[in-house]
């Protein structure tokens, strides 16, 4: 048996409780709030037998044996170093650390320890991702990629999260050295970080302010980002839009051979045939071949919709339950901590550029720095 706890109360929590409860021989025993109502209510919503206000009354007595923590990401190295120390597995919400040098000192510590850790890239488990990465495993690019292209929208038009980070000068997403994008783009750039085979990483970003913002006196959120990646081996080019319609969470594949177009919000994978037909066959016949892709991908997904198995949570149920596993048989982590760390490190490079771009008296990087948070 399992005993699972949750530091971080909100609504993402609710997420992880539903799908932890489906799971053969797992229980939660404990909650975690710094504002102990939250936890209190997500306790009796979900019928927990304890909750807590401190993580370490959670660890001495729920003596969890995993972890979930779903508090704001300023917390995550302090309350991962706290559950790591006490024995613990971890999952971790995305963006997984603030700052480089916090991943590298956790994923350290789990190796040391000899536990497991993971984050909550769920997004790289759905169907269509799933698909994607078989395809490449099984040589359909001819190798590895040799450029890669993530596109990973938000739409600021819409949703509470969005009204609230806007309507709050001091919401905690905006105590982030990366802000908006911190808190958002990872799903993007962990897409990038599990093609990259190669040992340097150079890294060119530019981001602004979009126009819609500066409209309503917004000048402090950068919601539009290109950036160029380099590792010596692979180019990748990431592109993050509050503005661009339509709002694409899309993955492209390039290889020696032939190229793959995943479309995350379509759930749809694409072979994109490598050698031209001879003529003016180029013309008429790639259509077809497309269209019948397209339709396949349309009745596969009404199939999975048909047996319940197709649904925008997928992917972290998928990601929870490998990750179970993972600590019950003792096989790899669904990410590999190289992921999670070339995650982190070009996230890091981008957001140092952008502090330094800005002409102002916050761009400087010692202003970048994360400010500090409560612990829980």
């Amino acid at each position: 048996m399992l005993r699972v706890a949750i530091i971080g109360c909100g609504k993402i929590a609710d997420q992880h409780v539903e799908h932890i409860v489906r799971i053969p021989d797992c229980q939660i025993v404990g909650v975690c709030d710094s504002e102990e109502l939250m936890a209190k209510q997500l306790q009796e919503r979900m019928n927990i037998p304890a909750h807590f206000s401190k993580v370490q009354d959670l660890l001495d007595k729920a003596k969890p044996d995993v972890v979930h923590i779903t508090a704001p990401p300023q917390t995550h190295h302090s309350i991962g170093k706290l559950c790591l120390d006490a024995g613990c597995h971890v999952y971790m919400e995305k963006p997984f650390t603030v700052n480089h040098r916090d991943a590298e000192e956790l994923i350290n510590l789990v190796e040391r320890r000899n536990l497991r850790l993971t984050v909550g890239h769920d997004a790289q488990f759905k169907h269509a991702a799933n698909q994607m990465r078989k395809l490449v495993q099984e040589g359909y690019l001819g190798g590895p990629p040799v450029h890669v292209e993530s596109y990973y929208c938000y739409n600021l038009s819409r949703g509470a999260y969005a009204k609230a980070l806007l309507g709050h000068g001091n919401h905690w997403v905006r105590q982030l050295p990366g802000g908006l994008l911190q808190n958002t783009i990872s799903h993007g750039i962990s897409k990038i970080a599990e093609f990259l085979t190669g040992d340097t990483l150079e890294v060119i970003a530019y981001g602004y302010t979009s126009d819609l913002l500066k409209s309503i006196g917004e000048t402090e959120i950068i919601d539009e980002l290109r950036v160029v990646i380099h590792d010596g081996a692979t180019t990748a080019y990431f592109t993050f839009s509050s503005q661009m319609q339509p709002s694409l969470h899309m993955l492209r594949l390039y290889g020696r051979e032939n190229g793959l177009v995943m479309d995350e919000s379509q759930q749809t994978v694409i072979k994109v045939r490598g050698k031209r037909y001879k003529g003016f066959l180029e013309q008429f016949l790639p259509q077809w071949g497309y269209a019948r892709q397209y339709v396949h991908n349309g009745l596969g997904n009404i199939k999975k919709f048909a047996k319940n198995d197709f649904h925008g949570e997928y992917g972290k149920r998928f990601l929870i339950r490998a990750f179970y596993r993972s600590i019950r048989e003792g096989g790899p982590v669904p990410i590999p901590y190289h992921e999670i760390l070339q995650t982190s490190r070009i996230m890091e490079k981008i957001f140092s550029q952008l502090c330094v771009r800005q002409k102002t008296s916050k761009a400087e990087l010692g202003m970048c720095a994360p400010r500090t948070a409560s612990l829980i």
